[in-house]
């Protein structure tokens, strides 16, 4: 579903990214990890079109994705989870979550509010407030409720457990492990490698802008030593 080879980018003249390869197939969950600063982040911003990209090819349900504007890359089916959540912070929770809601491929049983809330409760207890008011925790499942809303081929969560209390972040992990059962295909930054090794199908290692590991949760164990080199954990 996303093939990415050598992806190069950068802001202004520092380059971040050197060489990132991935690949996230149909219903698989793919965990980008690495400490702070390595290029995780920018990979996914790269990967959105809010970054150019300055070499390298990525390509998402065959179309080459490479220089395309956000927006035509969320119309082809990539749902995003930013990392601190970027909420519209003026809109209620419902606003939020219906301003950019669509079935544009035409999925079956999309994602609508009832779904949402049903997977959420405490946002459909919340409907009408407005999100500033929200904590933390309620922010980022209204984060991810927003992106359901698309009815995404490929959700990408950036952090998706950062600085949550232990409780909301237990519920968050529960929901990615329901919406993995349920085939939704995920490429997903955290740094709970804990929970990641049984979640995740694969997963890439970034250093310096570059991958430099890929294996499954098994490989992790196995590679405890390098792996903690490079994620310092």
């Amino acid at each position: 579903m996303l093939k990415v080879e050598g992806l190069q980018s950068g802001y202004g003249a520092s380059q971040v990214l050197f060489d990132v390869t991935l690949e996230v197939a149909d219903g698989e969950v793919v965990t980008l990890l690495g400490r702070n600063g390595m290029g995780k982040t920018t990979t996914v911003k790269t990967l959105m079109g809010l970054i150019a990209t300055r070499g390298g090819a990525a390509r998402f349900a065959g179309v080459a994705i490479s220089g395309l504007a956000p927006e035509r890359v969320a119309r082809l089916g990539v749902g995003l989870v930013p990392e601190g959540r970027q909420v519209f912070a003026t809109l209620t929770v419902r606003e939020n979550l219906v301003a950019t809601a669509g079935n544009r491929l035409g999925r079956a049983g999309p994602w609508d509010l009832a779904r949402v809330y049903a997977l959420f409760p405490r946002l459909g207890e919340r409907a009408g407030q407005m999100a500033a008011t929200l904590s933390g925790g309620e922010q980022q499942m209204l984060a991810v409720g927003r992106a359901l809303m698309t009815n995404p081929r490929l959700l990408i969560l950036d952090e998706a457990t950062e600085g949550l209390a232990p409780t909301i972040r237990t519920e968050i992990w529960q929901v990615i492990a329901g919406l993995k059962a349920q085939g939704q295909s995920i490429l997903l930054i955290d740094k709970n490698l804990g929970v990641l090794k049984r979640l995740a199908d694969r997963h890439y290692i970034v250093e310096k802008g570059r991958t430099v590991w890929v294996g499954t949760g098994a490989d992790m164990d196995r590679d405890a030593e390098a792996v903690a080199g490079y994620v310092g954990v």
